[in-house]
């Protein structure tokens, strides 16, 4: 386990330095990720003037870069890895395992249902994407629209936030009518 559990810049330059030095994955402290985002969120919201401001700017980019660094090199050797040693990935590297393990899954599905001749299915995929609903906040006026499934949504005002059909939120959205709201704390 990771000696770093208080955060600052130097102790996550070692973490980094550490991880890169070494083929396998290091162990860290389970909540390193929440720890390193308490220690930016702090730094955000301090307060300073002329020189000060632009160090904590500074520090706040250099432990963007090195959080960035860490987690793109932790899951290069995941990928590369031969054998996975599950114990040392954290739970955020495993929320982002599983959306690959899906991604790979769904190629294999389409690429079965192609190859096996199940057309209908392949359009039944293609027909609950297209209709699967996302949320979105309106940047400007909307009158109503009828969506992908034939449902009427709308009117819609300005910073209106509305669940609507993926193929009619991806047109807004390409348009800059819309953007796609993100889940947040």
């Amino acid at each position: 386990m990771s000696k770093f559990n208080q955060l600052d810049l130097n102790s996550l330059h070692l973490v980094v330095l550490r991880e890169t030095e070494n083929d396998s994955i290091l162990e860290l402290n389970a909540n390193f990720y929440r720890n390193l985002s308490d220690f930016i969120g702090n730094l955000r919201k301090q307060e300073f003037d002329g020189v000060e401001s632009k160090i904590k700017d500074t520090i706040i980019e250099m432990a963007v870069e090195l959080t960035s660094l860490l987690l793109h090199i932790r899951l290069d050797k995941i990928s590369k890895s031969d054998k996975l040693e599950l114990g040392y990935l954290l739970d955020e590297e495993k929320f982002i395992l599983d959306s690959q393990d899906e991604q790979s899954e769904r190629i294999e599905m389409i690429l079965s249902a192609t190859i096996n001749g199940k057309s209908k299915f392949l359009e039944s995929i293609a027909q609950t994407h297209k209709t699967r609903k996302i949320l979105v906040r309106f940047l400007q006026e909307v009158n109503e629209i009828v969506g992908a499934d034939l449902e009427k949504y709308g009117p819609f005002k300005t910073e209106d936030i509305a669940t609507i059909p993926y193929e009619n939120a991806q047109a807004l959205i390409a348009k800059n009518i819309a953007t796609k709201v993100h889940w947040e704390d």
